[in-house]
């Protein structure tokens, strides 16, 4: 039974997968990948940034004069998280703050969705890469013993270098999950600056739509239920 059980670890240990070389692709592999996503969220929140004091303020002289129409074009001139929400919400001012509020919060899940795409899948690099490593130097001692086993006559040699060589995949596991974690946390956080920036641009509407609200309505009432 023993001698058979032997056979079978000596079977799977020669399967292709038992090699820790395929480990090290995959995780240049992936820090490929890595690398190509923090290039391209880089220049996609490049190319999208504004200077939302000088919106907010050309946003309220619009409002301030009741120019709707004018404070949608101003926006639309604009492709940021910031401006598309508030856009939303204008185009459908009519409606009354109450709805433009609900208007408003769906849009900002869509355009915060597509500012998110890809970085979940950062995360999971930065979170298992680490793991992947460990994995391929587990493999790589596996192999130092057995080699052990192969050369008795040169044990101290085959399993020091087994086991340095092995090592080489923790490292490049690190190596790739150290820049992807720093990279998932500087745009998380430029995320939540641009949602915050939202926030307040949608407020100075929804505060504009609330102050015009009642002047419509005392307009629009009969003259006889004054007081």
């Amino acid at each position: 039974m023993s001698n058979q059980s032997h056979g079978l670890v000596a079977k799977l240990l020669g399967l292709p997968i038992f090699e820790s070389e395929w480990v090290l692709w995959l995780l240049i592999g992936l820090s490929v990948i890595s690398i190509g996503i923090m290039i391209e969220r880089y220049f996609f929140y490049r190319r999208r940034r504004v200077d939302v004091d000088a919106v907010r303020d050309e946003l309220t002289r619009h409002l301030e004069s009741g120019d709707f129409d004018g404070a949608a074009q101003a926006l639309a001139r604009h492709d940021s998280l910031e401006t598309n929400v508030v856009l939303y919400g204008l185009r459908k001012h009519a409606l009354g703050p109450e709805s433009v509020e609900q208007l408003v919060a769906g849009a900002a899940r869509v355009e915060q969705a597509r500012f998110e795409r890809r970085l979940p899948f950062l995360a999971t690099i930065a979170s298992n890469a680490p793991f992947i490593g460990l994995f391929g130097t587990v493999l790589g001692i596996i192999r130092a013993f057995r080699d052990l086993v192969g050369n008795m006559s040169e044990a101290s040699d085959a399993v020091m270098g087994g086991i340095a060589e092995a090592l080489i995949a923790t490292a490049v596991g690190l190596l790739v999950a150290i820049p992807a974690v720093v990279a998932f946390n500087v745009f998380k956080s430029k995320l939540k600056r641009l949602s915050d920036n939202a926030n307040l641009l949608v407020a100075t509407l929804l505060a504009s739509l609330k102050a015009v609200e009642p002047i419509a309505e005392r307009q629009a009432a009969p003259r006889g239920t004054e007081a």
